[in-house]
Order: structure tokens, then sequence, then C-alpha cells
């Protein structure tokens, strides 16, 4: 278990280096970004009343103006999701001082003989002291490698300022001119080179912006530096010799253009580039003034990098800050081991030092890294010459404490003495900033001892206090404590206070934890290019509580965390980068390091290799743990640790964190001295790109914030509901299509009641005429039948059954599509027997598709199967043995040769309402289910697609779909025989050879008409997606069709129909045709958009009523917006009417219900529904519970809604649009609220490129999802947290399974729907074989 003085060290440390915190202020952090969206506003188009040309349809768009509110609703709107706001505890700690004052620093001393700017200084020491040492630079060894003096820095300086100024031009124009920034370039191992380009930078009054050295092209934080150097118009980078060497060279041996990176000439600053200016040459040596001197870059949270701009004025009162504060005096020696480039190691080791003309050792950090007690040790080395004095500031301590620590854990030699060093060297550290008279040896001094130091502060706080902003002091037993210790005093001339970190800037009270702001003439003065953010960070007046500014001065947030103790100490808790607000209460990201830490981690992962962010899901603030596991810890040790760490932060912060990921060695992006890249971990995280090894969410503890389950209303009673047509104030949603009574036409078939009739006539009135064109995947025609050749056919068949059957026995058809399949058909009705039509198994595959043949038979109860002698042996061998058992196959009768006899007569039904055929179909719950088919419903089913196609013997259209059930089967064998027109077969396996077939029979024939499925129109988008040209030269020309309409018994796909209509525009199909067709198992058609009648409409309902069976318009866009496209007209003689899922009362039209249908063709019942007999007893004959009680309804299974439009049909009636949201059964119920799949699966595909496919169900109440990984098996783990975001986002669902499968695992059947109850059982059946399973906690 975590002890507290891990704790306690671990913060003793960062606290510590931010003893100079009243300077660090010039890497402060915004803490509010304000931004502004500007919202585009779209315009809904209207359709219009008929087929009109797109320029009347645009202008009627432009004149109609948008509706700008939804559609006012009569209903109550309670289904307005509120997420649940976290109440603040009544109990929870307020702060209860006094109001701060503010604290004022000693004021600035008066020195005498002060340079009046930095660069008079190095005038001086360069001219009066020339052998004075400025700074030594150490190899990674630790050795002297050499030795700058200050008449040596003040030269080639000067060289180098003179070069710049003028040797370097572009187009006979000085390339630089004062004031110009440039980049400084320098490797963290090479101080010297940097100082003589910084001073050179400052003797040319160019403003130089040091920078890291970019390692590849892709480093961590890259783009945004390249962003900065963009912003601040940077075009000269100076460099070293070997570091440009070492740069990532383009194919013409140039420096690479890093990505982000403005176009830059590299310069090297070696003594063989650089010129001697002539005699008569000096350069300007001014007073300091408010121009920019340097520009030092910072990044915030978010990773944007922004320059911080420091005047000439503010870095030499800077320097005499420091020089006041550290008791510096001329000529004296200081150790840094920080980066020279900036913060600390520049103001101390570069700037400071130079005004006092003191010798720097520079310790470079890869020797930190090797041997963390260098520097101690050099400190040792350099004493001993006069009064001197030794500064070692350090900014990892962490890191380079801990790697002391790892170092000899590793070694297993950590013996007490390593620990006594340890403890003595943190001492050393505090001390060696506070309080000379603790120093072993005497050998430091940070100020004289006459100075009057307080003692250091240490203050044991509650953690618990501290996230809710205020000081609780505890006890060092407890494990949830902070032990802080005090960073100094203020720096002399500034003042100090503390604000509120959120909203106005408020004092804090004496107890309050806020954001330290310093007001002094050597802070940063602005962030280069963005005033607003300036004015935020760098201009901010505090105020009393009564709204008083406290000073005359501005003040700069220095973004970090504190509170002003006793003796005027200030101590800081944290920085404002690393606040993650939970629910309310402050965590700081150290701290949560600190706890992680703290459970031994030293066998799992890499202790200096931790990441804490929080990322905002779901309105809150969720914490993300990141770390990098070692090579030899196994999954289960490691998930050990996990659920320890969990454990450990839930206890110690009361905080859940929400997403602990682990990640191979080496992987994280790194910062540039070491450490971790935060933001860029952050943004990896987010954009599935961090490739984790294991993760473990935890979204089901800490996403408390849900909207509370729903409670369902009892109904409101009838009486008070039904008056007329209006139901609680709406319109009865109820729709009808055109009056078959009143249609007049001369349709010849009407006079036959049976469809075999219809067949006879023809062949006896138009005999040649043509009924079907069967095309194989060459596109030319395999098979063809006129009507006589069918009718011929089909009484060959009917002999053969006549004397082996008897009237009324069904019948299996097990044939591939093509004439056979519609001939023997027809055979079987001339025979008075039912036939079943059946998908024949799938040679290769039998094992799965012959158990379905077999069941089907079976459920039937088919007494004889009719097929082709491919087919009979295929049923009948070795293969099929082992899928079946193929002894118990009824009579199979090979129909290749049969012989030519005529029936003795043809069976006579006696009445229409006699069964015709059975429709047998799996649903995509899994259910097995065959419906009755009568001839009556049979002959109404036909006219109605007739009238509403306008179908007759001289149009020809083609049919892409399979032959087996449903409307397929209807277009496919009944149509052509009712109607006479002539019908072109595309059999869909066909594509997969040859992906252009069906569009290119389409055009060949010129086809008006055509209907296809959408596993079809999948086909054609991502096999042709890229090949339209290719058509195109090809003669494909797709303007003859008026309507291509998909055969579905599902919600339309938008995204697929829109997609297949823009890349087939090229080819001529106008975005108007592509419509879709809606049927079910009690009707096969109830809408179809046919050739007459308004475009089909669009409408953008707010997903989160739909939840709650309610429709509310939206426009489109909006958030929660969900796009429905109606579902093709309601075809002639179909009502359909709106009903209450569970009441069985009417809806109004602003409610979801489940669609029931009233027509002559519904099928006359379930033949069977395998497995599910009692719950459909009422599908087909049902009444409503009050209003019309005497219509006889059948139950479609699907939710929808209706919607009166603007629009006029054909009647000159305004028209009404049904709009299918999704199949009743595959609803998810959860938290009170109904969910389809599909959005949940829609948002889930959205989230990540290499998401193919997705698929949703419940699992005893958690919900599961299965997703396709389309990329490498090292994405798998990064889609667990992305899926998980998104459906809570996006759906206020908590995901309790993530499945990652390979492509194709997803069961789909023939017509292109995801069986999810398949996906179901196997998942429980552990079938699946899934490359990783998360399952959240």
């Amino acid at each position: 278990m975590p002890t507290s003085h891990h704790h306690n060290y671990l913060h003793f440390f960062p606290s510590v280096f931010l003893y100079m915190f009243f300077f660090l202020s010039c890497l402060c952090l915004p803490n509010l970004f304000l931004s502004f969206h500007l919202h585009k506003t779209h315009f809904i188009g209207v359709p219009v009343n008929s087929r009109v040309s797109n320029k009347i349809q645009q202008l009627l768009n432009t004149l109609k103006r948008p509706k700008r509110p939804p559609l006012r609703e009569f209903f109550v709107d309670d289904f307005e999701e509120l997420l649940d706001v976290q109440q603040p505890d009544p109990n929870q700690p307020k702060p209860e001082g006094q109001q701060m004052c503010p604290l004022e620093g000693e004021p600035l001393g008066v020195v005498t003989n002060w340079p009046p700017s930095l660069p008079a200084a190095l005038q001086r020491w360069g001219t009066t002291q020339p052998k004075s040492p400025c700074l030594t630079a150490l190899d990674n060894a630790g050795k002297p490698v050499y030795t700058l003096t200050y008449g040596k820095l003040w030269t080639r300086s000067q060289k180098l300022a003179y070069t710049l100024l003028n040797k370097l031009s572009s187009r006979n124009e000085p390339l630089l001119m004062p004031g110009d920034r440039v980049a400084l370039v320098f490797p963290n191992n090479d101080p010297v080179m940097f100082m003589v380009a910084f001073y050179g930078c400052l003797l040319a009054e160019l403003v130089p912006v040091p920078i890291e050295v970019p390692l590849t092209r892709k480093d961590a934080g890259s783009q945004q530096i390249g962003f900065l150097l963009g912003s601040c118009g940077v075009t000269l980078a100076l460099t070293t010799d070997a570091c440009q060497k070492g740069l990532p060279k383009a194919q013409t041996g140039e420096v690479a253009t890093f990505k982000g990176w403005p176009r830059l000439l590299w310069f090297v600053t070696d003594g063989k580039h650089v010129v001697k200016p002539p005699k008569d040459w000096h350069p300007p040596i001014r007073e300091a003034s408010n121009d920019i001197a340097y520009i030092e870059y910072k990044t915030s949270k978010e990773g944007s990098t922004m320059g911080i701009t420091v005047s000439h004025s503010a870095m030499l009162a800077h320097c005499h800050a420091l020089t006041q504060a550290c008791g510096y005096t001329e000529g004296e020696t200081i150790t840094n081991v920080l980066d020279f480039k900036r913060e600390a190691g520049l103001w101390h080791g570069v700037l400071t030092s130079v005004m006092n003309r003191m010798h720097v050792i520079s310790i470079p950090y890869s020797l930190m890294k090797v041997n963390p007690l260098s520097w101690i040790m050099k400190v040792h080395t350099y004493k001993g010459k006069g009064r001197s004095i030794y500064l070692g500031l350090v900014r990892n301590l962490d890191l380079f404490l801990l790697q002391f620590n790892s170092e000899n854990e590793d070694r297993a030699h950590f013996s007490q003495e390593a620990t006594l060093v340890k403890i003595h060297f943190r001492f050393f550290i505090v001390l060696l900033l506070r309080r000379p008279d603790f120093i072993p040896h005497d050998c430091v001094s940070c100020r004289p001892p006459e100075m009057g130091v307080p003692p250091p502060g240490k203050a044991v706080l509650s953690m618990g206090g501290l996230s809710h902003g205020v000081i609780r002091v505890d006890t060092e037993e407890k494990l949830s404590v902070l032990t802080v210790q005090d960073v100094g005093q203020v720096m002399p001339g500034a003042l100090v206070c503390v604000v509120r970190a959120e909203g106005i800037p408020y004092l804090c009270q004496t107890d309050e934890v806020g954001e330290i702001c310093v007001s002094s003439g050597s802070t940063g003065v602005a962030y280069y290019g963005l005033p607003g953010m300036t004015k935020n960070i760098f201009e901010t007046v505090p105020v009393t509580p009564s709204g008083i500014p406290i000073s005359g001065r501005p003040f700069t947030r220095t973004s970090l965390l504190g509170f002003v103790g006793p003796d005027s100490l200030v101590f800081v808790v944290g920085k404002m980068d690393g606040l993650m607000v939970v629910s309310g209460r402050r965590h700081n990201a150290d701290d949560v390091v600190a706890t992680a830490l703290a459970v031994e981690p030293m066998k799992f992962v890499y202790r200096g290799r931790i990441a804490v962010f929080s990322v905002s899901v779901l309105h809150d603030e969720r914490i993300v743990v990141v770390a990098e596991q070692r090579p030899d810890a196994s999954e289960e040790d490691s998930f050990q640790w996990m659920s320890r760490v969990l454990q450990a932060i839930d206890s110690i912060h009361q905080v859940g964190v929400y997403c602990l990921a682990l990640v191979p060695a080496n992987t994280l992006p790194k910062a540039p001295l070491g450490g971790i890249h935060i933001s860029e971990t952050k943004q990896r995280f987010l954009e599935g790109a961090l490739h984790p090894c294991n993760v473990l969410m935890c979204p089901h503890t800490c996403v408390t914030n849900l909207p509370k389950p729903r409670q369902k209303q009892p109904e409101v009673g009838p009486a008070s509901m039904i008056v007329g047509n209006l139901v609680a104030g709406k319109r009865i949603a109820q729709a009808c299509g055109r009056d078959l009574g009143q249609l007049e036409d001369n349709d010849q078939a009407r006079k036959f009641l049976y469809i075999q009739d219809v067949l006879q006539w023809r062949a006896q009135a138009t005999p040649d005429h043509p009924l079907f064109l069967v095309l194989n995947a060459k596109g030319t025609v395999s098979s063809s039948a006129s009507c006589l050749q069918l009718h011929k056919r089909a009484e060959r068949v009917a002999a053969a059954l006549m004397g082996r059957l008897n009237t009324g026995d069904h019948v299996a058809l097990v044939y591939p599509p093509g004439i056979d399949l519609i001939a023997t058909f027809y055979g079987c009705l001339y025979a008075g027997c039912v036939p079943v039509t059946v998908r024949p198994p799938h040679p290769q595959n039998l094992a799965t598709t012959l158990p379905t043949v077999k069941m089907i038979v079976e459920v039937s109860k088919s007494v004889c199967i009719l097929t082709t002698q491919a087919i009979t042996k295929l049923l009948k061998s070795k293969e099929a043995a082992a899928a079946v058992d193929i002894k118990s196959w009824p009579t199979v009768l090979d129909t290749d040769d049969l012989p030519r006899k005529k029936s003795p007569q043809m069976y006579k039904p006696p009445t229409p309402e006699m069964l015709a055929y059975l429709d047998f179909s799996v649903s995509t719950t899994g259910i097995l289910a065959g419906v009755k088919m009568s001839h009556a419903a049979t002959s109404a089913l036909c006219r109605s697609i007739k009238l509403q196609c306008e179908l007759y013997p001289s149009r020809q259209i083609a049919i892409c779909l399979d032959p087996y059930c449903g409307l397929g089967f209807g277009l496919w064998c009944l149509c052509s025989v009712y109607s006479g027109h002539q019908s072109i077969l595309v059999p869909p396996l066909e594509l997969e050879s040859n992906a252009s077939l069906w569009l290119a029979a389409v055009s060949q024939y010129k086809v008006r008409v055509t209907f296809c499925s959408y596993s079809v129109m999948e086909m054609c988008t991502k096999g042709l997606g890229s090949q339209t040209e290719a058509l195109r030269l090809r003669n494909v020309n797709l303007s003859c069709v008026r309507t291509c309409m998909v055969v579905a018994e599902e919600r339309p796909r938008i995204a697929l129909t829109q997609s297949f209509s823009k890349i087939f525009k090229d080819l001529g199909l106008s975005p108007r045709a592509v419509s879709t067709t809606f049927g079910c198992r009690v009707n096969v058609a109830i809408c179809l958009q046919g050739t007459a009648g308004p475009d089909p409409t669009t409408v953008y309902v707010d997903m989160r009523a739909l939840r709650h069976d309610r429709v509310r318009l939206v426009e489109r866009g909006s958030p929660h917006s969900l796009p429905l496209m109606e579902s093709g007209k309601i075809l002639p003689g179909v009502k359909v009417i709106i009903a209450n899922t569970e009441t069985k009362g009417p809806l109004g039209d602003s409610h979801l219900g489940e669609i029931w249908v009233s027509s002559p063709h519904n099928a006359t019942g379930y033949y069977t529904v395998y497995g599910e007999e009692a719950l459909h007893a009422d599908h087909f004959n049902t009444k409503l519970s009050f209003g019309d009680t005497q219509t006889v309804w059948a139950r479609t299974g699907y939710l929808g809604f209706l919607r009166r439009t603007e629009l006029t049909d054909a009647s000159g009636e305004r028209h009404d649009a049904l709009y299918v949201v999704g199949s009743l059964d595959e609803t998810l119920e959860l938290r009170g609220m109904r969910y389809h799949p599909i959005d949940i699966e829609t948002s889930v595909i959205r989230s990540h490129k290499s998401i193919a496919e997705c698929a949703v169900f419940t699992w005893t109440n958690l919900l599961v999802v299965v997703v396709e990984l389309e990329g490498s098996e090292q994405e798998a783990l990064d889609l667990v947290a992305l899926v998980t975001n998104v459906v809570l986002e996006e759906h206020y669902l908590i995901v309790g399974v993530v499945v990652v499968v390979d492509p194709g695992v997803i069961p789909i059947n023939s017509r292109g729907e995801k069986q999810r109850m398949h996906l179901r059982d196997g998942f429980l059946a552990d079938q699946l074989d899934p490359i990783y399973v998360a399952y959240n906690m």
C-alpha cells in the first residue's frame, strides 16, 4: 500500500524547484481559453410536388424561408435528458479565513556602477576583465571541455553580430534588420556556442528565439514550435556545425523542412563562417529599453506553443532582482544543471551571471542521467578558490532522485548509506536555496547569514481540503496528506497576491488555494502576436470581493497554484497545467503520479515514465493514467498493478480513474529534456494512436453524471384522448395509399383471380412476348423465357408432380437464381402444390448454409425437393453428411431433363383465400419465420406494384435481388407474369466477379425502373467508386434511370444511398432517382417509391427524443440530430397507422410507435415461427384498443412515425410520409430508454479510421460493442477508449464490453443486414476468436 512519505518526498521536490516562482511568472498558462464558434447556418431544401428540374427546385429552396425553430409539439418536453449535475456537498470545507493582503518583496537596492543594459555589462567585462572565466562546459564524463572567458565571449559575439547584419543578404538586400527574430537551435551539450549566439543576437539588436533541436520530422510538439516560428516571422536559424550535420536532410542535401515549420535558412555560427568586423565597426550599446530582447517559448496544457516576449528593461530588472535575492557578488562560481536555453537555467546561467561576471560550470543533462550526484561532486571540486557560491538548480529533481534511487535498487545494493545520501541530498537541495547554516562543510551560502532569512516552513495539508481549494492542516500519519515546503519569500521589488483561478480574479482568503499573481518590472511582458491572451495573463487586475482593484499595477498570472503561509512564506501546491477538475473537485496530476509511483512500480513500469492528464467526456473531466510497461512484465502482473493503482488513487484522492493504459517501453513521446510530452500523449490517446498493450477502463465507477433512468409514465386513458381525429392534441398518425377502387386502369389481368391463370392467358394472347432475361457475369443473356416457353416448362413440372404428390402438398424449390426457379414455381401452382423457395447451399460453405436449407425443408413440412442435377449431388454428398443427416431428406426430384409431357388438367383452387405459396426468411434476430400468402394476396400484391410503378408489357425493369423471399421473390417470380413487362434478372452473386454487371445492364437496356439490395449498392460503391471514368469510356450511361429502389426491411441507409448517388452522378444518375422500399414479414411491400408522386423527403429528428418514443424535428446539423429518409410511397390499397406497442392505442404523429398495416396483400399468417410461436399470435389480426376498433391490422414489428408534409401527392391531397426507425425486436432497452443498435454503431464506426464495421447487443444488462479492426493489431487497444468515449458522449450509455475482432466476423445476411443475435450467440459461446476483449469496470 502506498505510504505517506512517498507522497511527502515526491512533493518536496516539485515545490522546491519552484522556489523562484515569482520570476517563473513568464511561464504562465492561460487558465481560460475563449473560443468563438461561428455556426454555419444550414438551410433544408424543400422537396416539391413532382419531378421538376433542379433549377426550379433550387429557386423554390431559395424562396421558401427555412423553418428556424423546431416544429411546435403538443407534448411536454419531458424527454429532455438533463445530465445529472453533481450538487455540491453541503458539508464540503469552505474557506473561512480573512481576505489576503498582497505581499511586497523587499525594495530593490540601489547599486552603484550597475551597467545600464546587459550588452553594456558584456562590453565592460569583455574589455576590462578579458581573462576572467565566464563559462566552463563539461563533457558527458564530467571533464571540463572548454572555458569561455569574458574576452572571448565579447569578441566572438561581436563577430557574429557583424556577420549577421552585413554578410547575409537576399536579392542584394540585407537578410536581417534590427528587431528581426532569429531561431537559436543548439544542442544541450553546447552551452558555449549558445551563449555566443545569444549575445551575438543582442549586440546585433536581433531577437533570439531559443528552441530545441528537432531530431526527427515527427518530434513531439515539433509542429507547434513551427507554428511559433512562423508567427514570429523567423527566417533564419543559427546552429553549430555538428548539430547541422545531424539534422534530417532532404534529397537535395539541405536541411529538411519540418512539418508545420516555415522555410528557414540555416546558418552555422562556428568560427570559420563568421567574419571579423572592420576596426571602425562597433555594435550599438544602448540603455535598456522596452524593445523586445528575446522570446522564450512555453507550451500550454493543450499543447499549443506561445512565445513570451521579454523586454530589455525587464531582463535587466530580472538580473538585478536575482542578484539581490541570491546575494550574488562579482566573480563568484555557480553550478548549473538546468537547461541553459530557457527558464531558470537561462536567467541564472546566461543572463545574471554576465551581469555579475560570475563563472558558470554547466553540467550536461546527459551526465546527470548517468550520474545524478555528479553536480554535487562538481560543487566540491570547484570549492576553495576564495569565497565562492555554488548554486545547483534542479528542474527534474524527481526524475533525478528516482534515477539515483533506482540505479541502486536495480543493483540490489540499496544500502543504508544510499538512503542516508538520499535524505541528505534532499535537504541539501532544499536548504541550499534557503538556509546557509544547515549545509554540511559550510560550502554553500545563498545569502550571507546576516540577511535574516526566516526558517523554512513545512505544511502537512489534507488532500481532501485541497481538492475543494481550501487549506486544512492534517497529520503526517495519514495517507491522504500532502507535505509541502515553502518556496521562499517574495522577490525583491515584486508584489504578489493569490487570486481565484477561474473567472474574475478575486483575491483569495488566507486559507484558500488560488493562482499566484505577481506584479514586477522583471516578468515577461506579452505573448508574441496574441493580444487577447496577453491581456488575460500579463495584464490581470486582481480585485477585492467588492470589485475594487487592489493596485494600479497590472499583475501577471504565474500558472502556479498556492497560498501564503505564516511569516509571509509562499507555498506552491501545484500548477494550472496539471490541474484536473473532476465533478467540481480539483486534483493535481503530479499528486496522482506520486500515488501511482507509491504502488511499488519497479517490477512492472518505468518510474519516470508515467503521464497523467484529463480528457473531457460527457461534460466532465476524466482522469487518464498512461505508463510505460517493462518488457519482462507479464500481463497478469501488470493487471494486478493496475488494479492496485486504481484502488490507491481512489482511497487517497477520492476520485475514480477513467482509463489506465500501459504502453510498450520507449513509445511515449518525449519532452526535450527527457520526461514525457504530456499534451502530445493526450493527443495520441484521443486520436487512437497510443497503441497500448494493456488497458483498463473504469467508466462504471467514475461516470456519475448520467441522466437519471427514465421512469415510464402511465398512459392517459382513451376518454380524454380521442376527439375525432386528434390524439392528445395531435392528428392521429394514420395514412393510406391510393384507393384501389377508384383507380381506373385497363388491367386485363384483373379478370383473373389466380396468378397461374394470368400466365396461361398470356401464353395464348402473346406467346412470344419475352418475359425474362437472365444475365451471367459477362453480361450476356444466359437464359430467357417468353410467355409460352415459361408456360410449357411449368406444364412439364406439373406433369411430373401430379402423379407423385397430392393437392396441397408443400414442395421445396432449391434452385440458383434463374428461369428454372420461376418455371417450377408455376409448375407447382398448376399441380395444386404449395411451393417454398429456398436458397441453395453454398458448395464452399456447406457447414453453415446446409443446416438452414434442412431447417426450412423440415419446418415447412415439404414432402418433396425440386432442384437441379448439381444440387441433388451436393445434397447427398459426403461433405453434406458431415453437416446434416442426409438420410432424412424427403424425395429429391431433379428437374433438369423432365419429359415433354402435358399435365392432364390444371388444378383450380376452390377459393382465392387458399394458400398459394410459403415465404420463408430468417430475421435479423435469427428467427426463421414462414408466412402464408393466399392467391388473393398474391394478385393484390402484383396489382398494387403494377399501379405504383406504372408497369405494362412494353416496359423493361432490371432486378438485382435474391429471389427467395419477400419483395425480391415477388418482383422476380410474380410481377412480370401479372403485368407482362420484361424483367432483366441479374443474380447478385454474379457481381462478385463483375461489379459493374448490374449498372452496365441498366445502361445497355435503357431501363427506367430498377431494383437492388443494399449489399449490391455497397458492392458498387466500394468496387466501382474509383472506376467511374473507365465505365464512362465503356459508354455506361445511367441518365435513363427514373427510379432505382433499394428493397429493404430496415431503416433507409442514408449514407450509403447518398454516396451511391454521388459516385454515379458522373455517369448521369439523377440524385433524385435513388429511393428505398419497405416491407416486412406481415406485408412484403408496404412502401415503394414508384414512378409518380413526390420525391422522398428527409427529416432530422432529435435522437434523445427518439429514445423516449417521441418525434421532435430539428434543423440539419443540430446536436444529436439524426437524418431519416422516407421509405418510399405507401402502395395503393395499403393503410398504415402508428400504434402504442403496449396499450395498442393509436398515437399522434409526434410519437414513435409500431407501424400497423391493413391491406389486401397482407400475408394471412405465420405458417410457423420457429421457436417463438406464442409471441406472434396477434401479429396478423389485431385491433386498436380504442378509436377505430373495427379494422383488422397486422403488426409489422417495426417502429416508425408518420408526418404530413407540405407536398401534394397524385390525388391532390397533402402527402403523408412514413419513416421507418428500426425493428422492435432489435431495440435495446437500457436505462428505461429505447435505443436502436444502428445509431450506436454509426457513432462507433465514426470514432476511428480503422473500424471497418460494428455491431452492438446487450448481455445481462451490459452493452457489448463488437468492432472489426481493419488495420494492424497494435491499434486494437486504442479502440477501447475511443468506443467508450463516443458512446458515452453521444448516447449517454456506458459500454460494458468492447470486443475487437478481425474483418468479416460480424455475420451479415443476404439482404446485407447484420445478424446481431448470431453474433451474440458466438460471443457467449466464445467462438469469435477476438483480437482483444476489454471488460470495462
